[in-house]
């Protein structure tokens, strides 16, 4: 019997390369600016002020004015980190750093430095591979490493990897053992290491960064070297006018900055985070929301699942998932004005809350709760609740998620435990036994659980799509809300995810709102969708603006105001590769691919080494109809990147638009191995294996993939169609009824399962 009466319709492997495209580096805000949030260490150079930052810098006067009648207040705070975070090279503190002349090896490469003729120089290969000696321009930091800064043309200064520890009178490489090249972004003498962008705003006080795009240059202007008054407090011109007239009369300062609770939070936030700059304008008393777009737990492993830091990610993502922030604790409840160490010592800091007295804190003993002795580095609270992890070599940071230390979590998930943290030479199954004997179903709590649902949602697991639905509509603190949302954005599209989603962009929650927002972005073509999406462009908060105009991009009124905040974002960060990205995106939205190339090819040019963005050039190529030359940028992606099969399936349609079948199969096999969990990279290699004549691996492959993405009505169908030639109908029949099951209006389904003859 024929195993239809009629051919059906065959199954097509998927367009070029952007067939269903969401640009991966482009289409997530967070994703793209995080990246340029991790800050390196690095001086204004004597750049003139505008008429506007004229105007900007006259309302402030200066840390030793504040000196005149704070004479106590100016002196703690001469002593402190802020007060430590960029100054001159001084003879008398950075001669032993330079003098004798010495030499070290990091990796391949050798550094060299010495004083010479009054001037500290630090010597090494520059970007022509050349031997250079460079002077030191200027200092960031202090303890436990100092940085030093080379001044280059257009007004650019670079942070030195080189860096010295001043307690050990060593030199070493901030980079440790990863022997950067010059050339790559993150090498010192690239953008990722570049002072104006990276280093100026949070190191120095009311920096105005003024990047000119049309020459590739900076004009670095600031009120005031280094952190200093002006910085937390905000410009006091008006305060000292004031004082001066009237002061010893006994009147209240009318014009003294008063700021609440969460403006100081906000204020501190706005260098402790890692962060996307919206504005480059924030000053003390204004919203963080307004000026940032804040890095959080997502998909990529930025965070550990249970909120710990794992990159260089600062203290306030993790500190805003913790509960002691939920509880209303800011940075001053531990912390006093000016200084970075804590107001008491040890446990007392802690027990000032947990000694009793404290509604919202339970009483703790902290032998009891530890389990181990007084005075022992197991009996300190911090040491449990605040593990440390060192930073550029030599800095030691405490985590400030107050995270319970889980060995069931580093088991199931590879996330550090204090426990084991402090016992290396013991195995993750003793701390385990150790915890469940102490504290027994106290163990089994809301944040392991919230951490496995993470964890198990960052390798697509089935249930993952209703876990994240149930914690963004059920978790009482904010930040893990904005979590759930922004995992969600891999399950947009899911019935149960779409509505969820909306609900969520009325979040109480800036935070929310945004990631709510963002995980949308790639439904906004949907009228639904987009209508939702534009009410949000007059969002109080700029942060959830910004992320819905750029959702919108392609058809936004780029006079109106939420594009204004747009326009602001892109030209803050045009001067990164990323940022050069956005810039190419909006214009690829809008359906100009021509004027997108030069951004994209910029973005190459900048960083060479990423195969991300060579990934995104790629499909603009491809837009382009220059299939060649996006192959050649893909199998430099792959050559980079030898394991990331989303740019082998990518390599596989690229050769496809070539008609280079047999490479294709070679890609999408390559693309599945790395990744089986990739369906699209699964579905089209079950169409390539079923035209180079495996019809049964064929069925292999798609039945993978329809296990990786159950919700894809495609890939039931292609089945369908390949156990129909087979003869297979059983299994043609239940596979086309999957596929309408999944899409009740896919009509290629439905003729076939027509088509087929009963039983």
């Amino acid at each position: 019997m024929s195993a239809a009466k009629k051919r059906p319709s065959t199954a097509k492997l998927d367009r070029p390369l952007f067939f269903a495209l969401v640009i991966a580096v482009i289409a997530g805000m967070a994703a793209v600016a995080f990246a340029i949030s991790k800050r390196g260490k690095s001086p204004h150079p004597n750049a003139t002020a505008t008429q506007n930052e004229t105007n900007i810098y006259a309302n402030y006067v200066g840390s030793a004015s504040c000196g005149e009648c704070h004479p106590d207040a100016l002196k703690k705070w001469a002593g402190s980190h802020h007060a430590e975070a960029e100054r001159l090279l001084q003879t008398n503190r950075d001669l032993a750093a330079f003098a004798p002349t010495r030499e070290f090896t990091h990796g391949t490469q050798k550094t060299f430095v010495q004083w010479h003729d009054g001037q500290a120089q630090i010597a090494g290969f520059g970007l022509n591979h050349q031997w250079e000696t460079n002077p030191v321009a200027r200092v960031i930091g202090e303890d436990p490493l100092r940085q030093f800064l080379i001044a280059f043309p257009g007004g650019r200064y670079q942070v030195q990897e080189a860096s010295y520890d001043p307690r050990s009178n060593e030199w070493f490489n901030v980079y440790g053992t990863e022997d950067r090249q010059p050339g790559e972004w993150g090498h010192w003498m690239g953008r990722g290491m570049n002072w104006n962008a990276m280093c100026a705003a949070c190191h120095n006080t009311r920096v105005q960064k003024n990047y000119d795009a049309a020459t590739d240059s900076y004009h670095t202007t600031m009120a005031e070297t280094t952190v200093s008054c002006e910085a937390c407090h905000g410009p006091l011109k008006a305060h000292v006018d004031w004082q001066k007239k009237y002061g010893g009369t006994g009147q209240p300062d009318p014009v003294f900055p008063k700021h609440s609770r969460q403006q100081v939070f906000d204020m501190c936030a706005s260098c402790h985070a890692r962060r996307a700059d919206l504005t480059g304008n924030f000053v003390p008393g204004d919203d963080f929301n307004d000026h940032y777009e804040l890095a959080t737990v997502d998909a990529s492993d930025l965070f550990y699942p249970d909120g710990q830091i794992r990159d260089e990610d600062y203290e306030q993502s993790a500190w805003l998932g913790s509960k002691m922030q939920h509880t209303g604790l800011t940075c001053l409840d531990c912390h006093p004005r000016s200084l970075h160490m804590a107001r008491l010592h040890g446990n007392e800091l802690c027990l000032q809350c947990h000694k009793g007295g404290f509604p919202k804190a339970p009483t703790i003993n902290p032998t009891e709760h530890s389990h181990h002795a007084a005075g022992s580095t197991g009996n300190e609270c911090a040491n449990c609740h605040m593990p440390q992890t060192v930073y550029m070599q030599r800095h030691s940071r405490h985590d400030h998620g107050f995270t319970i230390p889980d060995p069931l979590l580093t088991k199931q998930f590879a996330v550090p435990n204090a426990c084991n943290r402090c016992h290396a030479d013991q195995s993750t199954d003793w701390a385990l036994k150790n915890v469940e004997s102490w504290y027994g179903e106290k163990m089994q709590r809301h944040t392991r659980e919230r951490a496995q649902i993470i964890a198990r949602a960052r390798t697509g697991e089935a249930s993952s799509p209703t876990n994240l639905v149930h914690l963004l509509e059920t978790e009482e603190i904010p930040y893990w809300r904005a979590v759930a949302a922004n995992l969600l954005g891999s399950w947009a599209a899911d019935r149960e995810v779409t509505p969820a989603l909306l609900r969520g962009l009325n979040d109480t929650n800036a935070m929310v709102r945004s990631a709510c927002v963002r995980a949308l972005n790639p439904l906004a073509a949907d009228s639904t969708i987009s209508s939702a999406l534009q009410k949000k462009l007059s969002d109080p908060r700029r942060n959830v603006r910004v992320a819905a105009a750029w959702a919108l991009r392609a058809t936004l009124d780029l006079s109106s105001p939420a594009a204004a905040d747009l326009k602001r974002f892109l030209e803050i960060n045009a001067d990164q590769p990323t940022g050069q990205m956005q810039l190419g995106g909006l214009e690829l939205a809008r359906g100009n691919a021509t004027n997108a190339l030069p951004y994209f090819q910029q973005a190459v040019r900048w960083d060479p080494y990423s195969p991300g963005i060579r990934h995104e050039l790629a499909i603009v190529l491809s837009q382009l109809g220059r299939p060649q030359e996006a192959v050649v940028q893909l199998e430099e992606a792959v050559r980079l990147a030898p394991r990331e099969a989303e740019f082998r399936f990518k390599l596989a349609l690229a050769w496809n638009e070539l008609g280079e079948s047999a490479k294709v199969l070679a890609e999408l096999e390559q693309a599945v191995q790395c990744n089986p969990r990739h369906a699209r990279a699964g579905y089209n290699l079950g169409l390539a294996r079923n035209a180079a004549g495996n019809p049964t691996g064929a069925i292999q492959a798609l039945i993978a993939a329809e296990s990786a993405e159950p919700n894809d009505p495609s890939i039931p169908y292609a089945r369908a169609t390949i156990h129909a030639r087979l003869g297979q109908l059983n299994e043609a029949r239940q596979a086309a009824r999957r596929a309408l099951e999944l899409n009740p209006n896919l009509p290629e389904a439905a003729a076939l399962l027509q088509q087929l003859p009963s039983r």
